[in-house]
């Protein structure tokens, strides 16, 4: 995986920049091939989740947020040097946030408390 662009990636998640965190991942996942690429599409599906969720799309929130639990959560406790334990549970809490929208709920969100996607 090429280090640089995958940071910036992750750089973009943790600055609220979900949409060009998912430009960013998805070019670099083209050339990616084995375990790394259905990481890196699972990190993809979860920032356009988030994307979804912060222009009330619960319906593309919730399908994007689970697809992307999914796929990372074969890789827990921890891969590339995320803490993916920590990052599935809380990104579980927002799809629930999701969830609750789309049953005609008006949940707060509070981009501020997104979770951060912690390197070592």
């Amino acid at each position: 995986m090429v280090q640089e662009q995958f940071r910036q990636g992750i750089g973009e998640f943790n600055s609220g920049l979900f949409f060009e965190c998912h430009d960013t991942l998805e070019d670099l996942w083209h050339g990616v091939r084995g375990e790394e690429r259905l990481f890196l599409q699972g990190l993809i599906q979860i920032s356009v989740g988030f994307y979804h969720l912060f222009n009330r799309n619960y319906k593309g929130a919730v399908s994007q947020l689970t697809r992307g639990i999914s796929k990372i959560d074969r890789y827990r406790p921890s891969y590339q040097g995320i803490d993916l334990d920590l990052f599935t549970r809380q990104v579980e809490e927002w799809r629930a946030l999701a969830d609750r929208g789309l049953r005609g709920e008006h949940p707060s969100l509070d981009e501020s408390l997104v979770p951060k996607i912690q390197l070592r």
